[in-house]
């Protein structure tokens, strides 16, 4: 039994031995080094920005609308997204619709469900809503009201904003 002992030593397994256990402690270092230096943001200078450049309209904690206008075609886009304004929120609503208030006049936008072949989205299962106006050729900011919203089981009504400035501006 002794000399299997010396055997074992004199190959050398008792020096990789050794050498292994001290390799794996050095990945190890290694590794939790490296781990702890990934970039994070620093805190406070994160905000939201709004995907296609439009006015941000928040939905509770969880949502957001943001409207793109094309003045051009007098067409006001709605896109849902999620609350960091990253991903794209599908919905199933067949409308929505909101309320300007121009010149003192009140008016109706009704936002319809647009299908996009190229992201697979369909009426019904889109993230996008369009209404058409021709004010919207000319007229650049006013005061609205989305009247009701329904994102995944959430109601939101009378959301107020101003376009171009967003929710919680006047």
């Amino acid at each position: 039994m002794d000399a299997d002992k010396t055997n074992f030593k004199k190959e050398g397994f008792g020096w990789w031995s050794a050498t292994s256990r001290r390799a794996q402690g050095l990945l190890l270092v290694v590794v939790l080094l490296l781990g702890g230096c990934a970039k994070e943001e620093p805190v406070g200078l994160h905000k939201d920005q709004p995907p296609h450049g439009g006015t941000p309209v928040a939905l509770g904690d969880n949502y957001h609308i943001e409207f793109v206008l094309d003045a051009a075609s007098g067409t006001l886009s709605a896109y849902i997204l999620d609350d960091e304004m990253e991903e794209f929120v599908r919905s199933g609503m067949p409308s929505f619709e909101v309320t300007a208030k121009v010149g003192g006049a009140e008016q109706a936008l009704v936002f319809k469900p647009v299908a996009n072949p190229a992201t697979g989205e369909t009426v019904g299962d889109t993230a996008l809503f369009t209404a058409q106006a021709g004010w919207l050729k000319t007229t650049k900011t006013f005061a609205a009201v989305l009247k009701s919203v329904t994102l995944d089981g959430t109601t939101f009504t009378n959301v107020a904003f101003n376009f171009p400035k967003g929710s919680g501006a006047d």
